[in-house]
């Protein structure tokens, strides 16, 4: 079984929008949010989808999910605190109501993640089954730097060896669930993403070279970026 897990539990701060969360911000009568679940409902080897949601929007994201015809979305749950605490969320949901066995996989994914491709997704399932992890990743294309703590720079980075890690982030749901566990119980509730997690409690993560195009829309500038390549794709379906 594959299960996708996308959280979309933020305020968009840096956004600054006033009236809806980034997540729901539209293009082409879609929010970015859909954009985002529409990847895993239509590839193939995805069994259902989770999605950590803010409370308040949860009607609206439902009455979305019917409008489009999306039916691999088997729970909504509100988000939580932190991205950590509403994957946990999730994972508690799915760990009541289903029979998990060691080959079940999860991809946890940025519900503003919306420029992802199927064969992203299918390389994330393929690298969990070979190697035990897949942690989708970029080249560093820029200068990469440590910095002291005067603010002068420290070290230049060989960026050959720099990647930059994004999502889908993918595991055996088992591993996932356990790490989380011990996170709770150890009152650590601020990891930045499950790769973060994952390694800090020894498990190997495992590069999945994506896209650059796969970015997370954070700002304003990501917003028209996102338009931008959505009507680049949608154009090239027309002219080649």
């Amino acid at each position: 079984m594959n299960i996708a897990v996308i959280f979309a539990g933020g305020t968009g701060v840096r956004m600054n929008t006033h009236t809806k969360p980034k997540q729901f911000l539209e293009l082409h009568g879609k929010s970015i949010l859909l954009h985002t679940i529409e990847h895993f409902e239509f590839h193939p080897d995805i069994d259902f989808i989770v999605v950590a949601c803010l409370k308040n929007w949860i009607g609206v994201l439902k009455n979305e999910l019917y409008r489009f015809g999306i039916r691999k979305v088997k729970w909504i749950v509100p988000g939580g605190e932190t991205v950590q605490m509403s994957i946990y969320n999730a994972l508690q949901k799915i760990e009541e109501n289903e029979e998990l066995s060691d080959d079940d996989i999860i991809l946890l994914h940025d519900g503003v993640r919306p420029l992802i491709d199927q064969q992203l997704i299918s390389r994330n399932i393929e690298s969990v089954k070979k190697y035990g992890s897949g942690i989708t990743a970029t080249y560093q294309y820029e200068t990469a730097v440590t910095v002291d703590e005067n603010g002068y720079f420290d070290e230049v980075i060989d960026r050959n060896i720099v990647r930059i890690a994004k999502a889908p982030q993918s595991f055996y749901i088992k591993e996932v669930l356990e790490a989380h566990k011990k996170a709770i119980s150890e009152n650590k509730k601020s990891f930045i993403d499950t790769a973060s997690l994952m390694s800090h409690y020894g498990y190997k993560l495992r590069q999945v070279i994506g896209s650059a195009d796969n970015i997370k829309v954070t700002t304003a500038t990501d917003f028209y970026m996102f338009k931008a390549m959505l009507d680049a794709r949608e154009a090239s379906q027309i002219f080649g």
